[in-house]
């Protein structure tokens, strides 16, 4: 089968599951033999080893596309300036400063950008049409999520395709922005949903708030859980002296790291676990460094800074040596979200995790059998679930060997592929 992924490029400096996923279906599509074309789109992919690699060029480069939108007459500008803005330095320089990225200001530019054509960046889409349509025509074009889909009106008017797209993340990012925008793009995203033969959620949780977001009919939505790529995976010690809390998500308060900080300080402060310790990385934005230093401050309060580590220099890479220097893992988003993939990645080192039965942690839980869930509404239940574990390391372990035989059985990438080109197939068979 020959596929078009259309992805958001990702500078790797922050713990981002949408593109940790992307990467890895790539890599397993590519192994089962099908012909997948990785377009990364506003910047490359940069930040992991054992690249995907891209046989196609960056569209929609980001310095681009931000001077288009917040400059008018730049919308015209020669190509020679397109070309420098597009470079290889430019964008890594924009990487770098990914983090910077604030969802609230940039409801204009998602707007635009779903408007397709009709936006302020028609030459950056007449560019990618005309590429488009110069390429041995694709059996499938998937998108990496709902706020992408721009792209399907146009693509649809130069090769008549299916187009599937993946769900996960949208809600968040477009609630965050200032109104009348989060309405109009919700409203953008509905009517371009129509040009979609089938969507894939990354659970049952998210599939029904995006089947009410975007007025969709129940029967246009797969869910497919992602996978985690199990080759050498080696199993963490877990090591309980002295015992390591873990976070790996972006270092933020709406992120739940404030919830856990608030955890381990009630932990450590009795006795029994006065060598207790907290590791967190994942990356940071420039605005949620107050929320940094307010958290340094009670640490420090409370005499023990010491015992914290804050990774903010954030290593896609050596994620994995990360985890398996935990002896739990837990990631408490208030209110949950569309999947928690670094759940599975804890779990393929055999480390149990600690959440909230919220959002899609009732799935993994349930499917992994990996860790426990906690009430978020009971006083202490986050506190009252992590000494559970800690107290009694035989449990932790039992937790963390299931959880790893789960992820080696059932969240392997040979499963995904066989999901996902299920629905791929199905949407051959009907397109709207």
């Amino acid at each position: 089968m020959r596929i078009l992924h259309l992805v958001p490029g990702s500078g790797g400096t922050f713990y981002c599951q949408n593109c940790v996923r992307d990467r890895a279906l790539v890599r397993a599509l590519r192994r089962a033999g099908h012909d997948v074309i990785m377009v990364p789109l506003y910047l490359p992919m940069f930040g992991e080893e054992g690249s995907v690699g891209a046989k196609a060029p960056i569209f929609f480069g980001g310095v681009n596309m931000y001077l288009r939108e917040k400059v008018p007459f730049l919308r015209s500008m020669p190509q020679w300036l397109d070309r420098l803005l597009d470079s290889p330095w430019v964008l890594r320089q924009a990487a770098a400063r990914e983090q910077s990225t604030n969802a609230a200001d940039l409801g204009p530019m998602t707007l635009s950008m779903l408007r397709g054509r009709r936006g302020n960046q028609q030459k950056e889409f007449d560019r990618f049409l005309a590429w488009l349509a110069e390429q041995d025509k694709p059996d499938i074009i998937h998108v990496s999520n709902a706020l992408l889909l721009g792209f399907a009106p146009a693509i649809k008017n130069v090769i008549d395709v299916p187009i599937v797209c993946s769900l996960q993340d949208e809600e968040p990012w477009v609630d965050a922005m200032h109104a009348p925008y989060d309405q109009r793009v919700w409203e953008a995203i509905a009517e371009n949903a129509k040009c979609v033969s089938r969507f894939i959620s990354t659970s049952a949780w998210y599939a029904d708030r995006m089947i009410t977001r975007m007025n969709l009919a129940r029967d246009r939505v797969s869910v497919v859980f992602p996978g985690v790529e199990t080759d050498k995976l080696p199993a963490a010690e877990m090591g309980l002296d002295p015992p390591v809390i873990g976070y790996l998500e972006r270092l933020s308060r709406s992120q739940g790291l404030g919830l856990l900080v608030d955890a381990f300080i009630a932990l450590k402060r009795m006795p029994r676990f006065k060598n207790l310790r907290l590791r967190a990385t994942g990356g940071c934005t420039p605005a949620d460094r107050q929320f940094h230093e307010s958290i340094r401050a009670k640490l420090r309060s409370e005499g023990m800074d010491d015992a914290v580590e804050f990774l903010e220099e954030f290593q896609l890479a050596q994620r994995g040596e990360f985890l398996r220097s935990l002896s739990v893992l837990s990631v408490p988003v208030p209110g949950g979200e569309a999947f928690g993939l670094q759940l599975l990645e804890a779990m393929a080192h055999g480390v149990p995790v600690v959440q909230p039965a919220e959002g899609s942690y009732p799935e993994i839980i349930a499917a992994t059998g990996g860790g426990v869930l906690y009430d978020p509404k009971t006083p202490d239940g986050l506190v009252n679930a992590l000494q559970s574990l800690l107290e009694n390391p035989d449990d932790a372990r039992r937790l963390g060997r299931q959880g790893r035989e789960a992820i080696l059985a059932k969240f392997n990438m040979d499963r995904v592929v066989r999901d996902m080109t299920a629905v791929y197939g199905a949407a051959l068979e009907r397109s709207p």
